[in-house]
């Protein structure tokens, strides 16, 4: 039997926790301060998903400035996200990313929203892909063991072309799947 999950707000005591679902599921790991910091100056893109009160997983988020020629934008950038594996291909790890995604257009006013994934994570990149994101290019070893991530992206606003994707980002790929 499938147990139903609630996504909610992440909450400083949930640290532990979160910190945890990092270190056992992703080769990344953050320090208990940078999980502190992204959620006091973004907590509504901060969140957990839980079951019978066990967070099985998160999303954490923050927003950057992108100053172009003709405009600003503000870039939702998904920092990480983890899902315990016992609990996986339940949904949890899309609803966190939908979500997460309209609290940063919502709350934020992100124009657009981008992320970093492993080349070899392709349950991962078949996720962002059924989401809408699409990949920019390879940024050539940019995880700590030397594997080079996809730079993907969403375009969550209409007065947001392309053309600023490539403005905005683009400088951070060195192989290009877009253009």
């Amino acid at each position: 039997m499938r147990e139903d999950f609630r996504v909610r707000y992440f909450q400083s005591e949930d640290v532990a926790s979160v910190q945890r679902l990092n270190q056992v599921f992703l080769p990344e790991h953050y320090p208990i301060y940078f999980f502190h910091e992204n959620h006091r100056r973004f907590p509504k893109a901060f969140l957990v998903a839980e079951i019978k009160g066990s967070i099985v997983g998160y999303v954490m988020c923050r927003v950057e400035k992108a100053f172009l020629w003709r405009k600003t934008l503000n870039m939702g950038h998904v920092l990480s996200v983890a899902v315990d594996r016992n609990y996986r291909r339940r949904g949890i790890g899309r609803a966190l990313m939908i979500e997460a995604e309209k609290n940063l257009r919502s709350e934020y006013g992100c124009n657009l929203i981008y992320l970093e994934v492993r080349v070899s994570n392709e349950p991962a990149i078949n996720l962002y892909k059924k989401l809408g994101y699409r990949k920019l290019g390879v940024i050539p070893r940019y995880y700590h063991d030397g594997e080079d991530a996809y730079l993907m992206f969403k375009i969550v606003s209409p007065d947001t072309t392309e053309r600023d994707v490539m403005e905005s980002l683009g400088g951070r790929v060195r192989e290009r799947e877009l253009f």
